[in-house]
Order: structure tokens, then C-alpha cells, then sequence
């Protein structure tokens, strides 16, 4: 178990989210965890492709080691995001965890189909949400071996 990558360093997480509410509780629950990260935002489909692809104000950023991606953002939605990051030979070996408030079986099932790692239903309650935080944490973090991390 590690918490941290092969290489050293902090677990780089980009969150895509648009709900400053949800984002203020994934930072609280991972600033708590006994893990490693640095959390990264991107408020819609759009920056967050700007992110992965290192362009304009994001030419340093860090290449994730794991992705948390909410379904209805503005600008690109979490679907043509998944799509375009599943098309890219070197983005597609990025774990992408979809984090939403959808529980529609169609959903559910044409995420899987587009090859996300996991699908996860956002809770309601602050709390249960900090717990589904923390239980992500644990698992992706702690114990799930993440692919070695690509320039």
C-alpha cells in the first residue's frame, strides 16, 4: 500500500466539477485523508481539456494520476470529455472516476460503455458525501495501483 506514486510524489488529482459546493467538500475530505494529493479544479469540460492537454495557462500543469468527472458541465459535458480523453492513446491510461448526481441506468451503463473506471453517486448529505470522499480516497489511493505517470 502507498500513498503516494512510484515515483514520490503526491497523487495528482484533477477534479471536474462546476459545483463549488462539491468542490469545497472533495477538497475538505482529501486535505483529512492520510493521503498524498494535490487537488486540481476545472469548472467545465472545456478547461479541463486545456488541463490535460497543457494548453495556454495550463502549458506546466502536472499529468493526473486520476480523474474525478461530474456529467452535466458547461461548455463540454462529462460525456465528449470521456470520449476525447478514452481517444487519446496517452490520456485514455488516466483512471477516470465519474462522480455525479445521475443514478439513471442509461447513465450508468453508457459510462461504463465509454470505459470509466468507476461510476459514483454523489450523496445528498455533507457528510455521506466526505464519506464517499474518503472512501475513494482509501481505495484509488491507498490501494488500487495507478498506471506510472506520463510526461
Amino acid at each position: 500500500m502507498s500513498n503516494e506514486t512510484n515515483d514520490g510524489e503526491p497523487i495528482e488529482v484533477l477534479l471536474i466539477e462546476d459545483n463549488p459546493g462539491d468542490v469545497r467538500l472533495t477538497k475538505e475530505a482529501f486535505k483529512e485523508g492520510q493521503v498524498g494529493t494535490t487537488l486540481h479544479v476545472a469548472a467545465d469540460g472545456v478547461e479541463a481539456l486545456d488541463f490535460l492537454y497543457r494548453r495556454e495557462e495550463y502549458a506546466d500543469a502536472p499529468r493526473p494520476d486520476i480523474i474525478l468527472l461530474d456529467l452535466n458541465l458547461p461548455r463540454k459535458d462529462g460525456e465528449e470529455v470521456l470520449e476525447e480523453i478514452q481517444n487519446d492513446t496517452d490520456l485514455s491510461r488516466i483512471p477516470v472516476i465519474v462522480l455525479t448526481s445521475s443514478k439513471t441506468t442509461e447513465d450508468i451503463t453508457k459510462f461504463y460503455e465509454l470505459q470509466a473506471n468507476a461510476y459514483l453517486v454523489k450523496p445528498v448529505e455533507p457528510d455521506e458525501f466526505v464519506e464517499l470522499a474518503r472512501a475513494l480516497e482509501e481505495f484509488w489511493f491507498r490501494f488500487a495501483e495507478l498506471p506510472t505517470r506520463t510526461a
